[in-house]
């Protein structure tokens, strides 16, 4: 119809003009408007979902956040709950009680308290926790619980996710966090950051089966990187390799004709599991272990 197509127009045209994000100076018209023109600086118009976030010349406010969004992910309470907290007048922003739920601050250079105690705002979340068997490493899962689910109420947060997956029947160290930039370059290959794995076998591995795992095991889909077997005895081993895929330990005994009965996975690079976590448990990763995890094994 005629008059819902020119709505329609109308519409988009007020869309472009809300993510015009780029104001530049008009193009000069004459030789001595291009002498005397200024350095031309980009000036961001408002702040849209496309340059949110984006420090430039005169746009101090754009790392700034949501106070709401602030305090949801310090835990303090789901973004509902928050803006509670705010219109209650709960809040105070550098000594100043803020009661705006869309009040905009940077939160690593503002001084916000919740009900009088101080906010200590961490960017990122890292945990470490000793996985038990029987449990999907997942985020969610609306049938199976999760390793997200073991978490006590103090150490949940939104976003949290296992960095670098356990079977389900697997054990032992697991980290769950919310900075993919750092799981990434914890699970790339290329970055060679090795996981060490405790595995029990349904017969004695042997001297051949390390040689085939040093010089890479032939898989029916690709050949694997190199890895170190050590034979521990009592039909227990120790694997170290520098990948992750799936089910590939299991794998890789299998091709030599063995199986696993049971797997546990120990330390990180040089980050072992706190032998103080009882499987189930978690607690925070502190800063120096971070370090460890691209650490070479002491």
């Amino acid at each position: 119809m005629p008059g819902r197509r020119i709505k329609q127009i109308k519409g988009t045209a007020q869309r472009r003009n809300r993510f015009s994000t780029l104001c530049c100076p008009v193009r000069p018209r004459s030789a001595e408007d291009i002498e005397n023109r200024p350095e031309r600086t980009i000036v961001f118009a408002q702040e849209t979902r496309y340059n949110r976030g984006i420090k430039v010349d005169g746009c101090e406010n754009m790392p700034k956040e949501r106070l709401d969004k602030v305090l949801a992910s310090q835990n303090v309470g789901s973004r509902k709950e928050s803006g509670a907290l705010i219109r209650r007048g709960t809040v105070a922003v550098n000594g100043t009680v803020v009661r705006q739920v869309d009040c905009k601050v940077d939160p690593e250079q503002d001084v916000i308290s919740v009900q009088g105690q101080p906010l200590h705002f961490q960017r990122f979340h890292y945990i470490m926790m000793n996985k038990p068997a029987g449990v999907l490493s997942a985020a969610r899962d609306f049938r199976q619980k999760t390793v997200v689910d073991l978490l006590p109420p103090e150490l949940k947060c939104r976003g949290l996710f296992p960095a670098g997956r356990l079977d389900r029947d697997t054990e032992g160290l697991l980290l769950l966090m919310d900075d993919g930039d750092f799981a990434h370059r914890m699970l790339a290959p290329k970055n060679h950051v090795y996981k060490l794995y405790e595995a029990r076998l349904d017969q004695p591995a042997t001297m051949e089966d390390v040689r085939i795992f040093a010089e890479g095991v032939e898989l029916s889909d690709r050949t694997c990187l190199p890895a170190e077997l050590l034979l521990l005895g009592d039909q227990c081993v120790q694997v170290r390799i520098c990948e992750g895929k799936f089910h590939q330990i299991k794998r890789m005994f299998h091709a030599v004709g063995k199986e696993v009965v049971y797997l546990k996975r120990l330390r990180i690079g040089a980050l072992d599991l706190d032998p103080a976590l009882q499987p189930g448990q978690a607690r925070p990763l502190l800063p120096e272990e971070r370090e460890k995890v691209f650490c070479l094994e002491d």
